[in-house]
C-alpha cells in the first residue's frame, strides 16, 4: 500500500493534467479492489467488470477527493458502493449458486493437500461458500475486515457506518458463519 503523501503527490500530477499517473495508483490497488469485488460476488468475470467500473469512477470523480483522507478509504468507499449497487440489480439466481458450487467442487476434487496446512482446501472452500450466503452487509463487514485485513474504524469509514456498528455487523456475522458451520 503507498503512503499518503506518494497518493497525495500522484493525484496531484492526476489533476493537474497527467493522466498517466493514474495508473500507478490502479497498480497499487487493482490486487485489493479485485479481491475485495471477488469475494463480495463469487465470480471472477463480475470482479473483474467491477474493478474497471471502481477505478473509472474514481478516475471520473478525483476532483472530488478530500485529501485530508485516505485515498485508499475513498477508493474502497466508491468499490463498496458499485458492488452493492452490482448485486441488487443482479441478484443471483439458484442455478448461477449451483454452477459456482459445482465449479468449486471440482476445483477441490482435483486439489492435493499437503500435512499441517492451516485450513484444508475443501474446508477453506465451505467458508468461502458460507460467507457468500450471508447478507451482504454482514458478508461485506466479515470480508473488509477478516479478509481485506482493516480496522474496524477504516471499515467503519468505507461504509459509512459507527464504529460500534461495523463490530455488530462482524459479531452477527461471525455467528452466522459459526451456526452455518456446524450445520
Amino acid at each position: 500500500m503507498m503512503d499518503q503523501k506518494t497518493e497525495s503527490e500522484i493525484i496531484a500530477r492526476v489533476l493537474s493534467g497527467d493522466r498517466q499517473a493514474y495508473a500507478l495508483l490502479v497498480e497499487a490497488y487493482k490486487g485489493p479492489i479485485f479481491n475485495l469485488a471477488y469475494r463480495m460476488t463469487g465470480s471472477r468475470e463480475d470482479a473483474d467488470d467491477l474493478t474497471q467500473d471502481i477505478f473509472i469512477r474514481a478516475y471520473q470523480k478525483l476532483q472530488q477527493f478530500d485529501q485530508s483522507n485516505k485515498f485508499f478509504t475513498w477508493l474502497y468507499t466508491i468499490g463498496i458502493n458499485l458492488i452493492r449497487n452490482h448485486l441488487k440489480k443482479n441478484a443471483r439466481d439458484v442455478s448461477h449458486l449451483a454452477a459456482a458450487d459445482s465449479v468449486l467442487e471440482s476445483q477441490t476434487q482435483g486439489n492435493e493437500r499437503g500435512e499441517g496446512d492451516g485450513l484444508s482446501d475443501d474446508r477453506m472452500i465451505r467458508l468461502e461458500k458460507i460467507i457468500q450466503q450471508l447478507p451482504v452487509d454482514l458478508r461485506e463487514a466479515i470480508i473488509l475486515k477478516f479478509i481485506q485485513d482493516l480496522t474496524f474504524e477504516e471499515v467503519a469509514n468505507i461504509t459509512g457506518d459507527s464504529v460500534s456498528a461495523v463490530k455488530m455487523r462482524i459479531y452477527r456475522g461471525l455467528e452466522n458463519i459459526k451456526q452455518m458451520l456446524e450445520k
